[in-house]
């Protein structure tokens, strides 16, 4: 195992689904750990600090939401990204997923090519910004009258208040701070923030937009009727 390979966890309660997964994705040089369950798999997490976490929605005493979502309230893994594992015709709501912090959706069978093909997509976008800061924000900070947004940390501090938001409402907030007064379209938004890979209903958007107008204010955030977003200082 190299060094710098990357750390995937895989969270199901299937046994053979933990094998299917880990043999192929082992065979392209990814370091494995897996869990049966949510509370082994948050544990794991805690100890190796995964670069992505493959992880089921329906698993017995802790689903796959609840399992994000305390993922999520981990600020050391506020850069690892989360895949739901799902079984075709599963019942389930993408906007629940989303709002828990998950990336993507990855349906169960798959084959292998696929999978590894899914795997590599959303890698490339671990730890990627799409800012081009300027140089009085170098040191990894962005400020934005009463707003400080640490990239590095993934905090925001309001007036003072430090605030740890899941990872896409940062990401979402990120991005339209980095030039204020700009309208960001909502495919913009989808292109930088989700990634062209992966299929989100609209009310995504406006569901952390009205998320993160709760926490900093309405005041920063404009809604361009029928085009996107800015913000405003």
């Amino acid at each position: 195992m190299r060094d710098d390979a990357y750390k995937i966890l895989v969270i199901d309660d299937e046994s053979d689904i933990i094998e299917f997964l880990t043999y192929n994705l082992k065979k392209e040089g990814y370091e494995i750990f897996s869990a049966l369950n949510g509370r082994e798999g948050i544990e794991l997490a805690r100890k190796h600090n995964p670069h992505l976490i493959l992880l089921d929605i329906m698993m017995p005493e802790m689903d796959g939401i609840e399992t994000c979502e305390k993922l999520r309230a981990l600020p050391k893994l506020n850069k690892t990204i989360i895949a739901f594992l799902t079984a075709r015709g599963e019942d389930y709501s993408q906007i629940a997923g989303f709002e828990a912090g998950g990336d993507d959706y990855i349906t169960k069978p798959v084959k292998p090519k696929v999978l590894v093909s899914r795997i590599r997509a959303l890698l490339k976008r671990y730890g990627k910004y799409t800012l081009e800061p300027d140089s009085q924000e170098q040191a990894g900070k962005i400020k934005r009258g009463n707003l400080v947004i640490d990239r590095e940390k993934y905090i925001v501090s309001v007036n003072n208040r430090d605030l740890v938001l899941p990872k896409k409402e940062f990401e979402l907030l990120l991005l339209i701070s980095s030039k204020p007064g700009k309208v960001f379209t909502r495919d913009d938004i989808f292109s930088q923030v989700w990634g062209d890979d992966v299929i989100v209903g609209d009310r995504t958007i406006d569901v952390h937009i009205r998320k993160l107008r709760e926490k900093i204010g309405d005041e920063h955030i404009s809604t361009v009727k029928g085009v996107g977003y800015k913000f405003k200082e």
